[in-house]
This record gives structure tokens, C-alpha cells and sequence, in this order.
């Protein structure tokens, strides 16, 4: 009996932790998408150009491996946000050259709808079923390795079928990550630090966003 109770007591304590962390995450991602939507109507209203991609890689990398590092701390949080709104600056430029194009407008309506639709479908279904997604780690960092890669001899070879692969790639990327990243805080009590947790899953919404936009460019008629 004893035991039994003392099973119970933890599944209602872990259970109640797994809560509090996907509050705190989904309540943080929130607010860094908002803060990211922010910063990119900001590069728009000024204008800015595109970055760099070398720029890029170093900002996004470096402001990455500072979140991670200071995400046991009051910084991260800071940190955080100075990713995220990063990331919505870059942003910018690439949704100002779409809303140049006659049907661009739709095609970031239907790349937001989409990304949304997507993200909200597959963390339902980690969050309904509890099924553990946690097989999808050395996919995920296969994947991340041929993408990069890819990505890579794409922009240095300027082959189209390849960036549209690549694109095609990265959505399934993203939605892996989804699963995975919402699976691993249902199911692993270790997994209770939401800054990172939130980062992984902006991370993907971010690429899942560019990636369908990319796509639907490369559909379009224009």
C-alpha cells in the first residue's frame, strides 16, 4: 500500500511538473513569436536589405549558444529574446520581397495559416496520443547534418531543384522536431528547463514558416 501510494505521489508530481513546463513554454514561445513578428515590421518599415548569409549564420549561431548557456539563469530569458528577435529581423527582408510580388500577400497568409495549422495538428497529437516521439533524436540529428549540407551546396551551386528539396527537407525537419521536443517534455522529467524547450520549438516554427513560404514562392505562377 505504502508503495502504491508512493508511486501515485510521484506520477502526480511529475505529472504536475510536465504541466508547468508546457505552460511556461507555450506562454514564452508566444511572446518570442510575437516580439519576432515585431522586429521583422520593423526591418520592413525601415527597409532593411537582406542579411548576409554569413552575417546570418554568425548571429544565429552565436546568440543560440548564448541562450543555451545562460538558459539556467536569469539571462536566458534576455537571451531569448534577443535570439528570437534576431531571427524576426532577418525576417523581414524575405517577407518584403514576397509582398513585392502581385500575389504575395496570399502567399504569407497561406505560409502562416499553414505553419499554424501544422504546429497546432502535431502537438496535439504528441500531447492526446502520450506517444513517445523520442526515437526521432538520431533522425533529427541526421537530418540536421544533410540539410545543412544541402543547404550549403545550394546556395553555392544556385540549383533549383536542389533549394526546393531542401525546402521540402526542412518542412519535415520542422515537424519532426515538433513531435519530438513537445514528446520529450511530456515524457522525460528531466526535460523541465522551458527556455530551451522554447527555443527548439521556435526554432522549427521558424523554419517551418520560411520553408512552406519557399515552397509556395517556387509554386507560384509568379
Amino acid at each position: 500500500m505504502a508503495y502504491q501510494e508512493t508511486h501515485v505521489t510521484q506520477r502526480t508530481s511529475q505529472a504536475v511538473s510536465t504541466n508547468k513546463v508546457l505552460r511556461n513554454t507555450y506562454g514564452l514561445l508566444a511572446m518570442t513569436l510575437l516580439f519576432s513578428a515585431a522586429t521583422a515590421g520593423a526591418a520592413m518599415a525601415m527597409g532593411i536589405e537582406r542579411m548576409n548569409i554569413l552575417v546570418f549564420f554568425i548571429g544565429a549561431y552565436g546568440l543560440m549558444f548564448l541562450v543555451h548557456k545562460t538558459a539556467n539563469s536569469a539571462m536566458g530569458l534576455l537571451s531569448t529574446f534577443a535570439f528570437t528577435g534576431f531571427m524576426g529581423f532577418t525576417l523581414g527582408p524575405i517577407l518584403s520581397a514576397y509582398l513585392a510580388m502581385p500575389n504575395g500577400a496570399a502567399l504569407i497568409m497561406n505560409a502562416l495559416a499553414m505553419t499554424g495549422a501544422t504546429f497546432v495538428g502535431l502537438s496535439a497529437v504528441a500531447l492526446v496520443t502520450k506517444k513517445d516521439f523520442g526515437f526521432l533524436a538520431n533522425f533529427l540529428m541526421a537530418g540536421a547534418i544533410v540539410l545543412i549540407l544541402a543547404m550549403v551546396a545550394g546556395l553555392i551551386f544556385q540549383i533549383p531543384s536542389l533549394m526546393l528539396m531542401v525546402s521540402a527537407g526542412f518542412v519535415l525537419f520542422a515537424s519532426a522536431a515538433i513531435l519530438y521536443q513537445t514528446s520529450e517534455i511530456v515524457h522525460r522529467a528531466g526535460e523541465t528547463n522551458y527556455i530551451l524547450a522554447t527555443i527548439t520549438l521556435y526554432v522549427s516554427i521558424y523554419n517551418l514558416f520560411v520553408s512552406l513560404l519557399s515552397l509556395l514562392g517556387i509554386m507560384s505562377s509568379d
